[in-house]
């Protein structure tokens, strides 16, 4: 996968339902999470030929008690992955936009917007893992974990780590989404 002007990379991820969201955090900071920020997010999706693709508008601020600033942005994502009740990996494409209103609106036009997911995400890191505790509109509650290949570590690396923080979190099988939440609120699941 090729990108012009952002960031490409590979992860390791997985995806459950989460009915506890304070045990599991509770469970990862006492495994050595450390709270980052809390994140407002706004992904739109649109048709695309291949993969997914979406804008991710996001407000950051820091984690309630802890230091960090306030921070605004933007970027779009092209991503494939394959829908599995496991942990996946998934390619992916970023480019950092300066103005999102003006690019959902031109690609709602060009594309068409497939759905738009509104969170509010809990950020903590763990050994380069990204653990998300995800409020989703229309959902409920999430936990996510995200291992970036390279800076967690290789993908067997990646895959080791996501396996602990499952067991560690207390992650069932019964527990895993296959699809993401566009899929889900859309009804294809």
């Amino acid at each position: 996968m090729s990108t012009i002007g952002g960031t490409s990379g590979r992860n390791v991820e997985l995806k459950a339902r989460c009915a506890d969201v304070d045990e599991v955090e509770r469970r990862a900071v006492e495994a050595g999470a450390v709270r980052t920020a809390i994140l407002h997010q706004r992904d739109t999706y649109f048709a695309a030929l291949r993969g997914r693709l979406k804008l991710r508008e996001e407000r950051r601020e820091p984690w309630p008690g802890h230091p960090g600033e306030d921070a605004w942005g933007g970027e779009l994502i092209h991503y494939e992955r394959a829908d599995a009740a496991e942990a996946r990996e998934s390619s992916y494409e970023r480019l950092v936009v300066d103005d999102p209103a003006t690019v959902r609106a031109t690609l709602d036009d060009r594309l068409g917007t497939t759905i738009d997911v509104l969170k509010t995400r809990g950020l903590l890191d763990w050994r380069g893992v990204r653990i998300h505790l995800d409020d989703v509109d229309g959902l409920g509650t999430f936990v996510e974990l995200e291992a970036v290949v390279g800076p967690a570590g290789d993908e067997h690396e990646c895959e080791a780590k996501v396996a602990v923080l499952r067991r560690v979190l207390g992650i069932e099988d019964a527990d895993i989404e296959s699809q993401g939440y566009a899929q889900l609120l859309a009804g294809d699941a």
